[in-house]
């Protein structure tokens, strides 16, 4: 009996230390989808919440669109190539790896 409790300590000790590791990985993918989401959000004033401008509106609606299409788009504000009212000031603050970001949450809203 006592080689039973001997194995079994080791493989509860296993156990619950994969269990933290995985809430921790969890909590890393939660803490990057939170930060994405908050970086779509500061698109929000002009076109919309998820990017669903409002009906009507002469600003462009990003849910749906293509990523690379956005990602082309926002690029091209941000090198001055692309005419915009304060897209190109917004779009320099912004890194690759951002933008890169904001286009996946944004294409993969519904329209």
């Amino acid at each position: 009996m006592a080689t039973r409790k001997m194995l079994w300590f080791p493989c509860l000790a296993a156990g619950l230390w994969s269990l933290a590791g995985l809430a921790q990985a969890q909590g890393a993918a939660t803490q990057q989808m939170l930060y994405v989401r908050s970086l779509a959000a500061t698109c929000a004033n002009c076109h919309g919440t998820d990017g669903r401008a409002v009906a009507g509106s002469q600003v462009v609606a990003l849910a749906g669109l293509d990523k690379d299409y956005l990602i082309t788009q926002v690029k091209a504000f941000k090198a001055g190539t692309r005419a915009a009212t304060v897209m190109h000031q917004i779009s320099k603050g912004y890194s690759d790896g951002q933008i890169d970001a904001i286009a996946t949450y944004f294409a993969a809203q519904k329209k």
